[in-house]
């Protein structure tokens, strides 16, 4: 049986390197590559005929779209609206990598942190952009709410900060995990299947109920992560 972990390891298909970092196009960058091209040629596709009176093509996107916008309003409200391209794409990507995963000898970079946790600062700088664009400088006060006495201010500070940087790492941990953890036990149960060979029917049924249950959990940890990012963006609106 093979070593499970392997799936997850980072291999350079193209190597490159610059003053002397290693920038080499890896497989997880094809992956990364591999679920933007998909999700713009599925859309092109859904919406190369656009009619009053969608069809069921048309009707995918269409409604992938007014479910995304149900749950700006629902998070961030309505303000939060013109951010929605962003909201979007990050659903989409994230969505599309979960899925792309699940194909054989595919690589799923959203099991690794360096991947998603740079997915999450993004998020989280483009948050912090939009509330000083708001407020201005102001968007500070986030850090020493007014009405607290200055004497709490090495108290309150600092604890405001740990609770503003932990958003990324929630964001990160809670999708890498679930993605880690779900291929690992696919690759178990494929390991027993080719270990029993005949005998390996039932394994090889239960693996395909596991892959039907992990292609449900893709896109419920995309919609969590998309909840939780439209959340932080409401903060980042409305925070007094």
């Amino acid at each position: 049986m093979s070593n499970p972990m392997e799936q997850f390891e980072i291999k350079p298909l193209i190597p490159l390197e610059l003053g002397g970092y290693d920038i080499s196009f890896t497989n997880s960058s094809l992956f990364m590559v591999s679920a933007v091209v998909v999700s713009t040629l599925l859309f092109a596709f859904c919406l190369r005929r656009r009619t009053i009176v969608p069809s069921i093509s048309q009707s995918i996107p269409e409604s992938i779209y007014e479910f995304i916008s149900g749950l700006i309003k629902e998070n961030a409200g309505t303000d939060a609206l013109k951010y929605f391209p962003f909201i979007f794409t990050l659903f989409l990507f994230v969505a599309m990598g979960n899925l792309l995963g699940l194909l054989p000898y595919a690589f799923t970079f959203t099991s690794h942190l360096a991947a998603v946790g740079g997915l999450s600062l993004i998020a989280l700088f483009f948050n912090i952009c939009i509330g000083i664009r708001k407020k201005g400088w102001g968007y500070l006060r986030t850090f020493m709410p007014r009405g607290i006495p200055a004497a709490l201010a090495p108290l309150i500070i600092p604890i405001e900060m740990i609770s503003f940087l932990s958003k990324p790492f929630s964001l990160t941990v809670r999708l890498v995990a679930n993605m880690t953890v779900g291929h690992i036990m696919l690759k178990i149960i494929a390991g027993f299947v080719l270990a029993l060979g005949i005998g390996g029917i039932v394994p090889i049924a239960f693996n395909g109920c596991i892959i039907v249950f992990e292609m449900f959990i893709a896109l419920l940890q995309a919609f969590i992560y998309t909840v939780l990012s439209c959340i932080y963006l409401s903060d980042a609106i409305h925070s007094h």
